[in-house]
C-alpha cells in the first residue's frame, strides 16, 4: 500500500509503514531524491525568516539542509549528530525519542558550532515533524548553545504536529488506519 502526494510540485508515492497494530505512517524519504530535495529546499526558503545558521538533525534532514544552504548562498550550517565523533571539540546533548525510532536517542552538537550559534538567529529545519520530539531535542540544543530560534520549518506535518502554530510545513501528512485509509 501506498499514499501518493503532490510535495512542492513533486508528486511521491509514500509507502505506508505499520506503526502499531491499528496505525500505519506514510514514509517520508527523500534520501537520493535530488529532485524532491531540492523542489522542498526552495519552497522552504520561500517561507523563511530571516537567519543565521541552519541546523537539522542527523540523519534525514542533511540532504535538505545542504540544498537550502547552498540554495541560500550560506557557507556554513549546523548539524546534531546521533553520535559524538572524534573531531568534535566538545558537546552538547539533548535525548529524543522519534515516532520512527525505537528506542531513546540522543543528538549531539559541537561546542566550535555552539559557540558560532550564540546570539544567532537559528532556523531548525526537518523532514518530517510528528510527535516534535526531533524538533524539541533540537531547541534545546540551539537554546544550549546560546542561539535565538527564529523559526521552524518542515517539508511535512503528521498527526499532532498540523494543529502547533511554532511550525511552519509544506503539506500535511495523514495517519492511516491499519487498512490504509487516511485518518481526519
Amino acid at each position: 500500500m501506498h499514499y501518493t502526494m503532490n510535495i512542492a510540485g513533486c508528486e511521491r508515492n509514500l509507502p505506508l509503514c505499520p506503526l502499531n497494530e491499528e496505525l500505519m505512517i506514510g514514509a517520508f524519504v527523500i534520501f537520493g531524491d535530488t529532485e524532491l530535495t531540492t523542489a522542498c529546499a526552495e519552497k522552504l526558503l520561500s517561507m523563511a525568516p530571516e537567519y543565521d545558521y541552519l541546523i537539522s538533525a542527523e540523519a534525514k534532514g542533511i540532504p535538505l539542509v545542504h540544498e537550502m544552504a547552498r540554495l541560500n548562498g550560506d557557507k556554513k550550517y549546523m548539524l546534531a549528530r546521533k553520535a559524538p565523533k572524534l573531531y568534535m571539540t566538545g558537546v552538547f546533548e539533548a535525548k529524543v525519542r522519534s515516532i520512527t525510532t525505537a528506542k531513546e536517542q540522543t543528538l549531539y552538537l559541537d561546542t566550535a558550532d555552539a559557540d558560532l550559534m550564540k546570539g544567532k538567529r537559528i532556523l531548525i529545519v526537518d523532514d518530517v515533524i510528528s510527535t516534535g520530539e526531533s524538533l524539541y531535542a533540537l531547541e534545546q540544543l540551539v537554546e544550549k548553545a546560546g542561539g535565538i530560534i527564529c523559526g521552524k520549518l518542515a517539508i511535512l506535518a503528521e498527526g499532532d504536529a498540523t494543529k502547533r502554530d511554532d511550525i511552519k510545513y509544506i503539506e500535511k501528512l495523514p495517519l492511516f488506519d491499519k487498512n490504509g485509509n487516511a485518518l481526519e
